[in-house]
């Protein structure tokens, strides 16, 4: 049994957790048992060409299982959080309509949380501010910018750094547009979907059934070695010589998300010569566990949230049995 796209609330079921825990390799299992399509919801798989670094799956996988939202963005053209939101609501949409469940994966928590509590309301980009801002960084640098910045909103100055350009043009826009600093737009919208979160209920613009699952192994230890030995993979693969391609291209600015994911940042860093390959492998590793501690605490404060350990041997069939029961009506 299937629902029909007249279903007041179809249902869509997440699979978050830590970088290096196995969430893919659990959600390609998932599909093998149950009508489900899988959404990517890693903010460095989203584009091409950033394969190793990102733990692409191989294409026997993906012929397998395909990935939705993989591989489709330029990596010279940022991709925000808002235009995650569209094209995930919009490929939920589609999975939806054939009558399976959309089941998203990833380690992204702001994509996952913009997904579902929406963004604070800010004004849209206005071209001739962009257009002054930019104009006035040529001449002065973004650092000055920066420090412009922490003038007039000290707190989302302090997160960004002093050459972030795409984050700092919009931080200042939004200022100059609605004379309010970002920070206590963002400070707002948190509370208004803490409400939400203490209520159980999603809101109105994300009408459905929700089973949220994390996948993370039991021992903090166990997983910063998997972190650890899943990089010098990585290297071995060729992540080195991947960097250098994406450098090669010559239009990619270091500053731009694509490069400054974890472990593109500090091969990067290593081929611009500021440290060596032991060194970049120490900081790459470092930096990897350091995001898999945030992704951990951001995961313990999601509501509802089922936790499977990834050591477990029966992994797949607890997290079969919480979809089941989660839909029943779906899968029956």
């Amino acid at each position: 049994m299937a629902y029909s796209t007249n279903d007041p609330s179809p249902p869509v079921a997440f699979l978050m957790g830590p970088t290096g825990s196995g969430k893919t390799d659990l959600a390609v299992e998932l599909v093998e048992r149950l009508p489900l399509e899988i959404i990517n919801v890693d903010s460095a798989l989203v584009y091409d060409g950033l394969d190793i670094g990102a733990a692409r799956p191989a294409p026997e996988v993906l012929e397998k299982a395909p990935h939705r939202l993989m591989g489709f963005r330029d990596p010279a053209k940022p991709y925000s959080a808002a235009e995650f939101r569209r094209d995930a609501l919009r490929e939920i949409a589609d999975i939806q309509a054939g009558g399976r469940v959309p089941l998203l994966v990833g380690g992204t928590m702001l994509y996952f949380s913009t997904l579902v509590r929406g963004l604070a309301p800010l004004p849209e980009a206005d071209p001739k501010v962009r257009a002054r801002l930019d104009a006035e960084a040529r001449e002065l640098g973004w650092p000055a910018l920066h420090r412009r910045l922490a003038e007039v909103d000290p707190e989302t100055a302090a997160r960004l750094g002093p050459r972030d350009r795409q984050r700092l043009q919009r931080a200042l826009e939004v200022h100059e547009l609605t004379g309010i600093p970002l920070s206590r737009h963002h400070r707002v919208h948190r509370k208004d979907a803490k409400l939400l979160d203490n209520s159980g209920e999603s809101p109105p613009d994300f009408p459905f059934t929700l089973v949220s699952m994390a996948l993370a192994p039991a021992s903090r230890a166990v997983l910063h070695e998997r972190i650890a030995l899943r990089f010098r993979k990585m290297l071995e693969q060729g992540l080195v010589e991947e960097v250098e391609g994406l450098l090669r291209r010559g239009d990619l600015d270091p500053e731009l998300p694509a490069l400054r994911a974890v472990g593109y940042r500090q091969v990067r860093q290593h081929l611009e010569g500021q440290y060596d390959r032991r060194e970049m492998e120490e900081r790459a590793i470092a930096a990897t566990r350091q995001l898999a501690k945030r992704q951990l605490t951001w995961l313990r404060k999601w509501p509802q949230l089922h936790w499977i350990d990834s050591d477990a041997p029966d992994r797949l069939e607890q997290a079969q049995g919480l979809l089941e029961s989660a839909v029943e009506w779906v899968f029956s």
